[in-house]
C-alpha cells in the first residue's frame, strides 16, 4: 500500500492480532466454563467456618473445603469437585466428586458427568447427568438434551432440554429454541426469548434475526438495513473515478438519482405499522447482544443506526464490532469515514477487512486506488476481491481496463462476471459486443440482464427494438425501466404516450423524468401544461408582472440545464410579460449555443432598441442556419439601404428556407427589387 500512514498502520494491526489472540483464548476458558457451568456449583461452606467473604482467596476456600471434606462433609467434597474441575484438575476432582455423589449430592453428580465428557467417556457422563437431572439438576438435564441431540435423538434430546429450559436455564431454553428451529418450530422463538432474557447474548442476537425476518416477509424483499446494507453496500459495484457508466454509451443519459420519484407500492399501512414494532423489538435485542459483547449483533445495531442517519452511535457500534475482529464491521466503518471526509482512516479500516477476506473491502480498496490513478494497485485489490469471492471484483476489473481501452480483457471480465450472475457486468458486456457491432451477441446478455433485475439493460432493450420499428416491444421495455425509475425510460414512455394523445399517462411519466433530472423531459412536461394556460391578455404599462405559472418554471429548470428551445420560450414568456431585459438574457444565451430561433428573437429585440447593426449580425447567423424569417429581415434592411442586389440575395434565400408566408412576401419583394434595379 502507498498511504502515509502505512507503518502505523502495521504497528497497529499487529497489536490488534495479538489482542485478537488473547480474546480468542479468553473465549476458550469462558466456553470450558459454559461447558461446566452444566454443574450445579453452589457455593457450600462448612457450619463452623462461617461465610466466604469478598477477600477471601481461591487458596482458602480450597483450603477451607478440603478440612471440611476430610472430615466427611458432603457439600464440601461436591464444592471441591467443582472448583478443581473448573482449574482443570480432572484428577484431583474426581475422588470428590466421586465420594459426594455416593451420598447423593445432585450437584456433584452433574459435575461428575461433566469430568467424565472431558475425559472421553460420553455415555457414562450421560448416566450421572440422568442421576442428576431426575434429581431436579436444570444443568443435568441441559447437559443430557446435548448428548441426545450429538447422538441424533432428537425426542429424547427435546425432553431433556425442556426440561432444563421449564426450570428457567438460559442455556438448556436455547439449546431447546436451537433444535426447534432446526425444525422450523414457530415456538422456537419463544425459549429464544426466555433465554435472552436470562442474559443470553446468542440468543438474544438469534431472536432479533428472527424478529427482523417477521418483519421484513410481508415487505417483499430484505429490509432496507442489515449488515449488506451498511457494510457493503453489497451487491453494488465501486466504479473506478472518472468513469462512464457502461451504458452511456448506448443511451446517452443517467441514472434516476436517489431521490427520484418512484412508483408507489407497498404493503398496507397497517402491516408497515406492525413491521415498524417488530424491527424495533429486533434493535432493542441486537443492542443488548451487542452491550453484552456480541459483536455481530453490533454490527447489525450499526448498520441499523445508519440507515436512520445516526451516524456518530453507528461508527461507536462497528468500531466495537471491528475491534473484535468483525471484518464487515471493519468495513462499514471504512464507508463511514469515507463519506465523512476522512479518506486516509478509511483506507485502514478497509485495509484490516480485505486482510481478514472482506472482498467488499477488498472492492472498496480498489475504487480508492483507481481514483488515484494507482492503476496497478486498484487491479491487485479488485483482484483480491474476487479472490474472496466477490464478482463485483470482477466486474470492477472490468470497468478497470474498459476505462484503459483495454477492451478483449475487459470483456473477459464482464464475462466472469456476468456468468456468475452480475446483472450490470452482463449489461456492460452487452453493450460492449453493441459497440464490437455483434447486437446477435449483445442481445441475450442484456436481456439476462433485465431480467435479473437491471434498470439499465432493460432501457437498453428498449433501444433496440426501436432502432428495429417495434414500438410495441420497446415501450414494453421502457415501461418497465421507467417503473424502477429510469429517467430516460421515464421520458420514452411520456412521448409515446403524448403521441397517442393520452395526455394524463405523458404528463405523469414527464414529471417523473423531470424530477429525475431530464431537460428535455421539463421541456416536453412545460408545453403540455403551456397548452392548457388561456390566451395572456395585453402588456398594460405600469400593470403589476403576473407570477410566474408552473409551466415557466419547468421551462426555466430546462433552459438552465442548457435545453436551447426551452431557453427562447423562457425568453419569449419574459416578453409576454414585458420583462425584455430577462427575455434578451435567454435569447442570448440560446443564441450563442445555437439556436437560430433564439438569434432571430434576439435580433428582433434589439431592432426595437434601435441597435439595428448588431440585429442584423445576430439575423445573419440565423438565416444562416436556415431561419427563412431573418432572411427575410435581412432582405427589408438592405432594400431600405438601397443594396438592392444583395436584398435580392437575401430574398431568395428567404423563399427557399420558407415557411410559405415568408416565402411569398419574400418573392414579392425580390420582383419589385428587381423592378427598380431594371427601372
Amino acid at each position: 500500500m502507498v498511504f502515509m500512514g502505512d507503518r502505523a498502520t502495521l504497528l497497529e494491526t499487529g497489536r490488534f492480532v495479538q489482542r485478537h489472540a488473547r480474546n480468542a483464548a479468553d473465549e476458550i476458558i469462558e466456553a470450558v466454563t459454559a461447558v461446566d457451568a452444566f454443574a450445579d456449583t453452589t457455593a457450600r461452606t462448612e457450619p463452623d467456618a462461617g461465610p466466604e467473604t469478598e477477600a477471601e482467596t481461591e487458596a482458602e476456600t480450597e483450603g477451607r473445603h478440603r478440612r471440611a471434606a476430610e472430615r466427611g462433609d458432603t457439600d464440601a467434597m461436591s464444592a471441591l469437585g467443582a472448583l478443581l474441575l473448573r482449574r482443570g484438575d480432572l484428577e484431583g476432582a474426581e475422588p470428590f466428586l466421586r465420594a459426594a455423589t455416593a451420598e447423593g449430592d445432585r450437584a456433584a453428580a452433574n459435575n461428575l458427568g461433566v469430568l467424565l465428557h472431558q475425559r472421553g467417556y460420553p455415555d457414562e457422563a450421560a448416566g450421572w447427568w440422568r442421576v442428576a437431572a431426575v434429581a431436579g439438576s436444570a444443568p443435568a438435564a441441559h447437559a443430557l438434551g446435548r448428548h441426545h441431540r450429538e447422538r441424533g435423538d432428537e425426542p429424547a434430546a427435546e425432553y431433556w432440554l425442556r426440561q432444563a429450559a421449564e426450570q428457567g436455564h438460559a442455556l438448556g431454553a436455547y439449546a431447546l429454541a436451537e433444535l426447534l428451529e432446526h425444525r422450523s418450530d414457530v415456538g422456537a422463538e419463544r425459549w429464544l426469548r426466555a433465554a435472552a432474557e436470562q442474559g443470553h447474548r446468542e440468543a438474544a442476537y438469534r431472536l432479533a434475526l428472527a424478529l427482523e425476518r417477521r418483519a421484513t416477509e410481508p415487505l417483499r424483499g430484505p429490509h432496507a438495513y442489515g449488515p449488506a446494507a451498511a457494510a457493503g453496500r453489497a451487491g453494488h459495484a465501486y466504479d473506478t473515478a472518472g468513469r462512464l457508466r457502461a451504458a452511456d454509451t448506448l443511451r446517452g443519459g443517467e441514472r434516476a438519482p436517489a431521490g427520484a420519484p418512484r412508483p408507489e407500492t407497498g404493503p398496507p399501512r397497517a402491516a408497515e405499522g406492525a413491521a415498524a414494532r417488530l424491527l424495533g423489538e429486533a434493535e432493542q435485542w441486537f443492542r443488548q447482544a451487542a452491550a453484552r459483547g456480541h459483536r455481530r449483533a453490533a454490527l447489525h445495531l450499526g448498520a441499523i443506526l445508519e440507515q436512520r442517519g445516526e451516524l456518530k452511535e453507528a461508527g461507536r457500534w462497528y468500531l466495537s464490532s471491528a475491534k473484535e475482529g468483525e471484518a464487515k464491521a471493519a468495513c462499514a466503518l471504512g464507508f463511514l469515514l469515507r463519506d465523512a471526509g476522512d479518506e486516509e482512516s478509511a483506507a485502514v479500516w478497509w485495509l484490516r477487512a480485505a486482510q481478514d477476506g472482506d472482498g467488499n473491502a477488498a472492492n472498496a480498496l480498489g475504487a480508492l486506488h483507481a481514483a488515484r490513478g494507482e492503476q496497478q494497485t486498484a487491479e491487485r485489490w479488485y483482484r483480491a476481491a474476487m479472490d474472496a469471492g466477490d464478482v463485483n471484483g470482477a466486474y470492477n476489473l472490468g470497468l478497470l481496463c474498459a476505462a484503459q481501452d483495454r477492451l478483449p480483457q475487459a470483456e473477459q471480465w464482464y464475462r466472469r462476471a456476468a456468468y456468475a450472475g452480475h446483472r450490470e457486468a452482463a449489461n456492460a458486456l452487452a453493450v460492449l459486443l453493441l459497440q464490437a457491432g455483434d447486437a446477435g451477441g449483445a442481445e441475450p446478455w442484456f436481456s439476462k440482464a433485465a431480467e435479473a433485475g437491471s434498470v439499465d439493460a432493460a432501457f437498453n432493450l428498449g433501444i433496440i427494438h426501436a432502432g428495429r420499428d417495434d414500438d410495441r416491444a420497446a415501450l414494453a421495455w421502457y415501461e418497465r425501466a421507467a417503473a424502477a425509475g429510469h429517467t430516460e425510460a421515464a421520458l420514452q414512455v411520456g412521448i409515446a404516450a403524448l403521441r397517442d394523445g393520452d395526455e394524463q399517462t405523458a404528463e405523469r411519466h414527464l414529471r417523473c423524468a423531470a424530477g429525475g433530472g431530464s431537460a428535455e423531459a421539463a421541456f416536453r412536461l412545460a408545453t403540455v401544461l403551456d397548452a392548457r394556460r388561456p390566451e395572456p391578455g395585453p402588456v398594460v404599462l405600469g400593470a403589476p408582472v403576473d407570477q410566474k405559472t408552473e409551466c415557466e418554471e419547468w421551462y426555466e429548470r430546462a433552459a438552465e440545464q442548457g435545453h436551447r428551445r426551452a431557453q427562447v420560450r423562457v425568453g419569449m414568456l419574459a416578453a409576454g410579460r414585458g420583462d425584455l431585459a430577462e427575455a434578451a438574457r435567454w435569447y442570448r444565451e440560446a443564441a450563442e449555443a445555437g439556436s437560430r430561433n433564439g438569434a432571430f428573437n434576439l435580433g428582433l429585440l434589439l431592432a426595437r432598441e434601435g441597435s439595428e447593426r448588431e440585429a442584423a449580425l445576430w439575423w445573419t447567423r440565423a438565416a444562416r442556419a436556415g431561419h427563412g424569417r431573418a432572411a427575410l429581415r435581412l432582405a427589408l434592411l438592405a432594400a431600405r439601404r438601397g443594396e438592392l442586389a444583395e436584398g435580392r440575395s437575401w430574398c431568395a434565400r428567404a423563399v427557399e428556407l420558407g415557411p410559405a408566408e415568408v416565402a411569398e412576401r419574400a418573392a414579392r419583394l425580390s420582383e419589385a427589387l428587381r423592378e427598380e434595379l431594371t427601372a
